[in-house]
């Protein structure tokens, strides 16, 4: 997987009162939708979708999830990069992040997900609490080269079941929203 500098760059994670005013109300929509993408991108693809892992391990976090999962600077977790794809095309970059010692002591297998989706696991175990989603334009930088865009929209939101917190952060590709597009004519 090819990317830029990931640690070198910055995201303003942005939530609901503090967003831009100028932002288009089918952006917000699909930004803020408190219900499962997964579910949302199956429908849109007319149940042609699936989950492409890309890559998945332990590696060190980067600060702004460091930050947002309350770990010190520089901890190491499992990270999981995937595509959500709808007709063959990558849809949303997903990167899923959780720290080591939480996954170690809460019970979740993220090793052998596979192509299933983890959006669908967080939805059907009720134990998980999903925190406020917040928003940026996700830093180029923090793409894979294959779908680096400047610019892109994002949204993380962290779920937590029992002391176990895994970050989900969604990046909106410009293939979903030409498929949305046409889908609304």
């Amino acid at each position: 997987m090819s990317y830029q500098n990931p640690q070198a760059a910055a995201a303003a994670w942005l939530t609901l009162p503090h967003l831009p005013a100028e932002l288009a109300p089918t952006l917000v929509d699909w930004l803020f939708d408190q219900g499962s993408l997964t579910r949302r991108l199956g429908e849109l693809s007319d149940q042609h979708f699936c989950v492409t892992p890309l890559q998945e391990g332990w590696q060190p976090l980067r600060a702004d999830e460091c930050q947002a999962l309350d770990l010190p600077a520089g901890a190491e977790g499992w990270v999981r990069e995937v595509y959500l794809r709808g007709h063959g095309q990558p849809w949303v970059f997903a990167r899923s992040v959780a720290a080591r010692a939480a996954l170690e002591r809460g019970g979740l297998d993220l090793e052998t997900l596979g192509s299933r989706s983890l959006g669908e696991l967080l939805f059907c175990d009720h134990a998980f609490v999903r925190h406020p989603i917040e928003v940026c334009r996700y830093p180029q930088a923090w793409l894979p080269a294959d779908v680096s865009h400047e610019q892109l929209w994002a949204r993380r939101s962290r779920f937590e079941r029992e002391g176990l917190s895994l970050l989900v952060a969604e990046i909106f590709l410009p293939a979903l929203w030409q498929a949305a597009a046409e889908d609304a004519r």
